[in-house]
């Protein structure tokens, strides 16, 4: 399959079937996995829903709260890696101040 918008949409894209099982995957996720059925979430985007516990709740506040900042830079350094990778991709071997690699 071809990278960027011409997975998608281009003349050798996923197939139409690919694409709507990807779409009704992520629908019956939205609708019947990722919410808080049980309503004891302990902050926002908690879908345990007294399942999958792994200790958390072992934890006091404060250990909470550390493994809640680590995990929120964890996501953050992975979208500034994935957006060093993009614009790795679309500068090629170009570089504005180097020039050619």
């Amino acid at each position: 399959f071809p990278n960027g918008v011409a997975a998608p949409f281009g003349p050798d894209s996923i197939p139409t079937d690919g694409k709507l099982q990807i779409v009704f995957f992520i629908g019956f996720l939205e609708l019947f996995v990722m919410k808080d059925v049980t309503g004891e979430n302990d902050f926002v985007g908690d879908f345990r829903n007294g399942l999958l516990d792994f200790g958390w709740d072992n934890f006091d506040e404060e250990t909470k709260l550390s493994k809640r900042a680590i995990e929120l830079n964890n996501g953050r350094a992975a979208q500034m890696g994935i957006l060093g990778l993009m614009v790795h991709e679309k500068l090629g071997g170009e570089l504005p101040l180097v020039g050619q690699m």
